[in-house]
């Protein structure tokens, strides 16, 4: 970009007593905000060893937490998915708030439709989550100003949907009969399996970007060795159910492979635009709750529906 002619031949006098730095070249344009990711400067030595140390620390509570609701299943698991659930609201509405979404619509519609899950079937759940549409208009015709009523209703439904239908999933998914709860730990086992191996992957092979966009540390590199260690994952997980075929377990594996990034990217996008970080603190140095089950908000519904075709 040229300079102002008027800096080369009229140069404005410095203020007596300032100090003039000595010229180093025109300034580079800088970048517009939101464009790129600052770079996370990487943790060495004993920092790196404390962090990981930190991070097991955390995700133990979590990681015994799931394996207990999982075996109590029933009305325990439905109310744990409740909770988490308005958990995973509280950091996206909190995020959104702008938006002024209509937050008591959501909550109340996303409980029900868990509830219902257990309680009834899917498609009873499917007709209570659609309650949201009514309910929205009732609260929209209470503001006093209808200003930017569009967007407060599709803020909401964009939470109903991401956060709230995985976990109607996750119940009707362990509420399958005989083999729900280990359907429901082999998708967990592939989600994690897919996300440490992509982890793994891009850190010793990853040279080319695979979204710079919107997660510039994720690598087509990474992403290869995430489907690899997914589909593994599944099928190691289903070696000691002798009702699932090493052939079915390789198929479910590989399609949680592939949809657990899309969950990553996707959380990602959200972040990205709405100019956040983390989406909580639930998990201490791990983020939030949405940070920390992205993939799996994905991945367990994608799990529900490959058990009725391949299992049931």
């Amino acid at each position: 970009m040229l300079e102002d002619p008027t800096t080369l031949f009229d140069p404005e006098p410095p203020v007596a007593g300032e100090f003039v730095p000595p010229d180093s070249g025109p300034t580079p344009e800088a970048e517009p905000p939101g464009d790129r990711e600052p770079p996370r400067p990487r943790a060495t030595g004993r920092r790196a060893r404390f962090e990981t140390l930190a991070r097991t620390l955390v995700a133990v509570p979590w990681i015994i937490f799931a394996i207990l609701i999982i075996i109590a299943g029933g009305v325990p698991f439905m109310l744990a998915m409740v909770g988490l659930a308005f958990l995973g609201m509280v950091e996206y509405f909190r995020m959104t708030s702008d938006a002024r979404p209509f937050v008591p619509v959501a909550f109340a519609v996303v409980a029900g439709t868990i509830a219902v899950a257990h309680f009834s079937t899917g498609r009873v759940a499917a007709l209570v989550a659609g309650v949201s549409f009514p309910l929205m208009f009732a609260f929209a015709l209470g503001r006093p100003s209808r200003e930017g009523i569009t967007v407060s209703l599709s803020v909401t439904l964009l939470g109903i949907a991401w956060i709230g239908a995985p976990f109607a999933h996750a119940v009707l998914l362990r509420d399958l009969p005989l083999h729900g709860g280990a359907l429901l730990v082999d998708v967990l086992v592939a989600t994690f399996a897919a996300d440490t191996a992509a982890y793994l992957g891009g850190r010793l092979f990853g040279r080319h970007p695979l979204a710079p966009s919107l997660s510039p540390n994720k690598t087509i590199e990474g992403l290869a060795a995430g489907f690899l260690g997914g589909t593994l994952g599944f099928w190691f997980a289903g070696l000691y159910q002798d009702w699932l075929s090493g052939t079915d377990a390789i198929l479910m594996g590989a399609c949680i492979a592939v949809v657990a990034p899309m969950g990553d990217l996707f959380e990602s996008m959200i972040k990205r635009d709405l100019g956040v970080k983390d989406t909580g603190r639930a998990f201490g140095p791990h983020g939030g709750l949405l940070d920390r089950l992205d993939a799996v908000l994905f991945t367990v519904v994608a799990g529900f529906y490959l058990s009725i075709a391949l299992v049931y």
